[in-house]
């Protein structure tokens, strides 16, 4: 099995920037992908972006230029910076390990944007 730690949510002002944070542990030899998706009040989980083995990226529309995702090999990590933050962009992000389908969960990261 995969455990993943999220961290870094908070409270940002719009045109803010925040950075996500990811840590896998457990049978880690078997994720091929890790990433994120979100989930605002009264709407359904979405994806945002993710990253695989060999660093190919694919994010949603909705933030492609504004955020960016990373990883660190050896850390078992992956980090999502975002930048130019939305009332939108308020929600409850996920990490997963899904590359075209979703995977294993965390358990998740509040983030607000507000004034």
């Amino acid at each position: 099995q995969v455990q993943l730690v999220e961290s870094g949510g908070g409270l940002v002002q719009p045109g803010g920037s925040l950075r996500l944070s990811c840590a896998a542990s457990g049978t880690i030899f078997s994720i091929y992908a890790m990433g994120w998706y979100r989930q605002a009040p009264g709407k359904q989980r979405e994806f945002v972006a993710v990253i695989n083995n060999v660093g190919a990226t694919r994010y949603a529309d909705s933030v492609k230029g504004r955020f960016t995702l990373s990883r660190d090999i050896a850390k078992n990590s992956v980090y999502l910076q975002m930048n130019n933050l939305k009332h939108e962009d308020t929600a409850v992000y996920y990490c997963n390990t899904g590359w075209s389908t979703p995977g294993s969960w965390g358990q998740g990261t509040q983030v607000t944007v507000s004034s």
